[in-house]
Formats: C-alpha cells, structure tokens, sequence
C-alpha cells in the first residue's frame, strides 16, 4: 500500500494512492493515518478494505506528511563513503547519530524556510524508515519485521549552525520546515530490498546527488538494531538513513549553498518524488500544527 494524507494545513484527509496512480479517500474507513495505523494490526485491518469500491480524489492538492504522530525524528549521518569524504569527515565505525526535531516535519512539496540569519543551506535525499512496532534490543535478522514502510525525506540542514555553533549538530538540522517527508509512504511489503534503491536530489534542474541505498555503510537492518539498544523504537517513528554524495557543501571548487528561490526536487525509486522552493524567513510559512505528536 501507498498510505498519504492530503488537504490544507490542520485538515488533512487520510488517503492511498491505488494500483493505478489514483488517490484514493479513507475517511470512510478511518480519521486518520496515525501511528497506531501503521501497527501490524493497523495495517492488516487496511489490506481488508475494498480499495475499488472508496472515493477517487481528482483533485488532491497540498500532500501532508503521510501520517501523524511521529514520535521520534532520529538521523544517521555520515552513512555513505562518498559523502563523507566529500565532507572531510572519517568514516564512521559505528552509525553515526542525530536527531531532527518533530517540528521540523513537513508535506513533501511544502516551502522550505531559511532561518533569519542562515548562511549555509544545504539538501540531503535520504531513504526513510517508518516503525510498525515496538523494536527494543532487537536483532539485526529481526529488524526488519519492525518496519511498517518506508518514505522520501530530504535532510534540509544549515551547515553554520551544524558545524560553526558549538554543541551537537542538531541545531542545525532541527529548524523548522527542516525535514519535507512523502509523498506517501509505501508499505514494507511492497519494498522488499531497502537495500536496492537509486535516489537522486536537483537543485534548479541540476542533478547533484544521484547514488543508490546499496552503497550505505550500515544497512537499514543494522541500523535498526543498533539504535534500538539505546532507545526504544515506538510505530511512527522515523529514522533518515543518510546520504550520498553531492551536497551543497561537498562541491568543488567552492559549496553552494541554497539561496531563496531555489527549487530542490528528489525522489527514490518506487517511493515517489518531492519539490520543494525555498524561501527566506517568513514565520508565516512556518505553522504547522500537524507535526504535533
């Protein structure tokens, strides 16, 4: 299944998208996609519904994030051998890790807001993780079973705050509208391999990153395992597995970094895609009540 949710800021509608690329309402069936959806039972309750008989939605417009109550927004970093040398950073020996804060979250093609005094503005494609269940101390050959599907995340960070400013990079990776998730989220039936996945990021129509979820240090069941053994994985939770190359930051001869009125595009095969323009500091474009757990 591809689960979404569509419609204004504070009124999104839980929907799928069908075999056929139609969208597909659900209010009939549920109020909402939350995380208690995205449980084992959730989901098995979902593939018993009769996708042919709910309404087509002709005319979606806005994407919301695809479900609501994202209780952790965790990050690795650093988990692509590419990108770390282009960011002059050693290869980690275990998974680097960072987190997003919730207010960050954003629907796929909403607008990116720079904060006031940013500088240095930076994109990052990543495969995400969504949890179905309750992944504790979990084994690597069981991780997997813990994961309700997986998404398109672009890692928007501010490298001044992340790397300039002292302390952890969360501030820099925390802003608000940091952290555009969807369009959808497709269920872990349909992606057997997470391991097998080109994705790619353009900035104004110029291909920057173009890499493959094959090549990341820890794959995304290690990546379960060893975070689950220092916090508790709950349904909902999202984990933002990395990137490759071809950040801002990394390019040659000199970063570039993003300015308002760039326009970022990216996806990951099968999972969809994402187009984001960036805008200078606007508190306006920035509430988001939908983020709140």
């Amino acid at each position: 299944m591809k689960l979404l949710r569509y419609g204004p800021k504070g009124a999104e509608r839980p929907a799928l998208l069908d075999a056929d690329g139609r969208v597909r309402d659900l209010g009939s069936v549920l109020a909402d996609i939350t995380a208690e959806t995205l449980t084992p039972a959730g989901l098995a309750a979902l593939r018993q519904v009769d996708t042919a008989a709910l309404p087509t939605v002709a005319q979606p417009g806005r994407l919301a994030p695809p479900w609501r109550g994202m209780g952790k927004f965790l990050c690795v970093g650093l988990n692509y051998a590419d990108h770390a040398a282009e960011s002059g950073m050693a290869l980690p020996q275990e998974p680097v890790l960072f987190t997003k804060h919730t207010s960050a979250v954003i629907g796929c093609n909403d607008p990116v807001v720079l904060p006031a005094d940013a500088s240095k503005g930076d994109w990052e494609v990543e495969l995400g993780v969504v949890i179905g269940s309750t992944a504790r101390c979990v084994a690597e050959a069981d991780a997997l079973q813990h994961v309700a599907g997986y998404c398109v995340v672009n890692d928007v960070s501010e490298r001044a705050f992340q790397l300039e400013r002292g302390g952890t990079w969360d501030k820099g990776k925390g802003c608000d509208t940091f952290g555009p998730v969807g369009p959808w989220l497709v269920t872990a039936d349909e992606l057997p391999d997470p391991q097998a996945l080109p994705l790619w990021l353009e900035v104004n129509g110029r291909r920057f990153q173009d890499g493959s979820t094959a090549t990341m240090v820890f794959g995304v069941a290690q990546l379960i395992a060893y975070i689950s053994r220092f916090c508790t994985l709950y349904p909902g939770d999202l984990i933002a597995t990395g990137t490759p190359a071809g950040v801002g930051m990394g390019q040659k001869p000199a970063p570039i970094f993003l300015k308002p009125g760039d326009v970022m595009r990216l996806g990951i095969a099968g999972l969809g895609e994402q187009q984001q323009t960036v805008h200078a500091w606007d508190p306006a474009l920035i509430d988001n009540p939908l983020t709140i757990p």
